[in-house]
């Protein structure tokens, strides 16, 4: 049993000295950290600027808009990646937003991200819960992705639209012998739609390029499996899209990456831009972290090791889940340049 002893002097001294610290610098002139100040009336625009002096990722956050900004300013081609999940999730009619001002250039997505904006100038998605019973759910023909519920009966709407769709671009390829591309496809598609909250219908009525190379996963996937199932010559040309990605990049002065989440956007967008000596700009927005080597949670410094973002490029990496910051990053980066010009 361990009892209270006394210390002597000796070793008192002794810890003191392993315990002293040396002098070090005043950092005098450099920001000091501090939030913001409720007790005044408020203002958006000093509220976002005051991320910048708040630390931690609330610095980042500043950070991406800042070099957002800076994007804009040096009239930067922007390459906008997103997972299929901010399709799901209210960031799609954002996103819609900035296709329809023209504030980004190349939209980089998964089949969902196609998929659930058109399924949703259809019908909506419902505010559900995390805790809902999985078997409770499939019972009921509900689908749940998050808090968020898909019912059955968006994807039978979203079955007929796309049948009748491929007919259309089969007998397309039957009269004229050419296949068609994965950006021609989606381009296509926003035509079958009018929803201003529509990415696609906004990126076909500005001509902004959708870049969706995994066309054939999801919903999409299946139903164009079945398609081929009648129509054995059906293709889809998905190299085409692979030189319209890079040869985006290659053409442009600037280019700025804002990648949310991670997956093959990310990796496309990157990768389009290692044959021009990497981008000039990148803004990640993730959760993930790189402990695991994942595509989704790779740093910039690694995109920098192969070349797909330049070493003196301006770059932040902000750890947060994307439908919190992005928003607050759009209203910094976009909104405030807009208003200014």
């Amino acid at each position: 049993m361990i009892r209270y002893q006394g210390v002597s002097k000796e070793k008192i001294k002794k810890a003191h000295e392993l315990n002293y610290l040396e002098p070090t610098e005043t950092l005098d002139g450099w920001l000091k950290i501090e939030g913001y100040d409720f007790s005044r009336p408020f203002n958006f625009k000093e509220f976002i600027e005051s991320y910048f002096t708040t630390g931690f990722q609330a610095t980042s956050v500043a950070r991406a808009i800042q070099i957002i900004r800076k994007m804009r300013k040096e009239r930067a081609t922007i390459f906008l990646g997103f997972t299929s999940n901010m399709a799901t999730c209210g960031i799609r009619d954002i996103i819609a937003y900035l296709v329809k001002e023209k504030m980004v250039d190349v939209l980089v997505t998964t089949a969902g991200g196609v998929e659930e904006d058109i399924i949703k100038t259809i019908k909506p998605f419902v505010l559900g819960s995390y805790d809902a019973r999985g078997h409770t759910l499939h019972q009921k023909g509900i689908n749940r992705t998050g808090n968020i519920f898909i019912p059955n009966d968006r994807y039978i709407y979203f079955e007929r639209l796309l049948n009748n769709f491929l007919k259309k671009i089969y007998k397309r390829q039957k009269d004229t012998g050419k296949i068609i591309n994965a950006v021609d496809f989606v381009h296509e598609l926003g035509k079958e739609v009018n929803d201003e909250k529509s990415i696609c219908y906004q990126a076909t009525k500005n001509n902004i390029p959708i870049i969706c190379l995994p066309l054939t996963d999801g919903s999409l996937g299946d139903i164009i499996y079945f398609f081929k199932q009648n129509n054995k010559d059906f293709q889809i040309d998905m190299v085409d899209d692979l030189v319209t990605i890079t040869n985006i990049a290659l053409n442009a002065e600037k280019t700025g990456i804002i990648a949310i989440g991670g997956s093959v956007p990310k990796h496309q967008i990157a990768n389009a831009n290692l044959f021009r000596g990497g981008a000039d700009y990148a803004v990640y927005i993730t959760t993930a972290t790189e402990s695991e080597g994942s595509n989704a949670g790779a740093n910039i410094e690694e995109a920098i090791s192969w070349g797909k973002i330049k070493s003196t490029a301006e770059q932040v990496k902000v750890y947060s889940e994307a439908s919190i910051v992005f928003p607050l990053i759009v209203a910094g980066a976009f909104m405030d340049y807009k208003n200014k010009h």
